[in-house]
């Protein structure tokens, strides 16, 4: 076995693979967050990939949850004292093991099958995306974009327009930079929020290992002309949970995510956005948070 480590959000988890595997074609997206097997510092979690024809016979488990995304088919089994989670995809089926906490998981791919390095890295993504909670933080699906020092982030349901509204404030506001377009962590540090880029962004390559303080957060809805509310307590904090990667019939994950959401939506502005995909959505949003940020003391 080969290991390697990475730092995503200032948190390294450790990869083990078969020797053969050259972790560079599989994972690309994860060269920029690559750091040294001998950093100092508490592993997040190790993902041991399993070597090809290795694929252990264990308890099904209880069916959690059953999901179909652009990863295909994702099964979700409670066990004792951990979670197997079955992905099918591109005619074959993938598995990993891992325990309550997800600091141990194993991973059996069937690696002569077409794609393996994406199977490795959805999985990676759950691994990492259920550890971070119990570190205060949260791994969200969001499109971020980083302007003046700040990073803003944008939320809603598929097809609302988060890529659409991030382009917005990139060709409209100089110096607006994309830092991520899927998946990016939000992270309490030191009693502010941080926002990170990751090396999962969807369908926009965009994999950069820097982070900015959080300068808002809003909830993106499709409407007939634009209008902006600001959010508060209860009302921040279930626009954020939607957006939030957690098995949510795990009360430990669930409880840790509780109190994340709860501090961040007393730390940062929060508001919804009713929206055209236009300038004028882009320079309302900015206006607003840039207005709430002297509420709340960020600016």
């Amino acid at each position: 076995m080969n290991e390697y480590c990475f730092r995503v959000a200032d948190f390294i988890f450790s990869l083990r693979l078969p020797g053969r595997l050259d972790v560079a074609r599989l994972l690309p997206s994860f060269l920029p967050f690559r750091c040294g097997t001998d950093v100092p510092g508490e592993r997040l979690f190790t993902l041991t990939a399993l070597p090809a024809g290795d694929f252990p016979a264990m308890a099904e488990g209880r069916l959690l949850e059953e999901t179909r995304n652009d990863m295909g088919l994702v099964r979700l089994y409670a066990l004792e004292g951990g979670y197997r989670v079955t992905l099918t995809w591109g005619g074959a089926t993938h598995g990993m093991w891992a325990d309550a906490g997800f600091s141990s998981v194993r991973a059996a791919v069937r690696w002569e099958r077409p794609g393996p390095g994406t199977v490795l890295s959805s999985m990676l993504r759950t691994a990492y995306s259920q550890a971070v909670l119990r570190e205060d933080a949260v791994s969200l699906h969001a499109s971020a974009v980083c302007l003046d020092g700040l990073a803003y982030l944008f939320m809603g349901k598929s097809g609302t327009g988060k890529s659409t509204h991030s382009a917005l404030w990139l060709e409209h506001f100089p110096g607006a930079e994309l830092l991520n377009d899927d998946n990016p962590t939000v992270r309490l540090v030191d009693g502010r929020a941080v926002a990170y880029g990751t090396p999962w962004s969807g369908k926009t390559p965009c994999y950069r290992p820097l982070s900015f303080p959080v300068g808002g957060m809003v909830r993106l809805r499709q409407a007939a002309e634009n209008a902006f509310s600001r959010l508060d307590g209860a009302d921040a904090f279930v626009a954020l949970y939607p957006g939030c990667s957690v098995i949510t019939l795990d009360a430990g994950l669930c409880n840790h995510l509780y109190d994340t959401l709860s501090r961040l939506a007393g730390l940062v502005p929060v508001g919804r956005l009713d929206c055209l995909p236009d300038r004028g959505a882009a320079l309302l949003c900015r206006r607003e948070l840039e207005r709430l940020r002297e509420v709340y003391g960020n600016s």
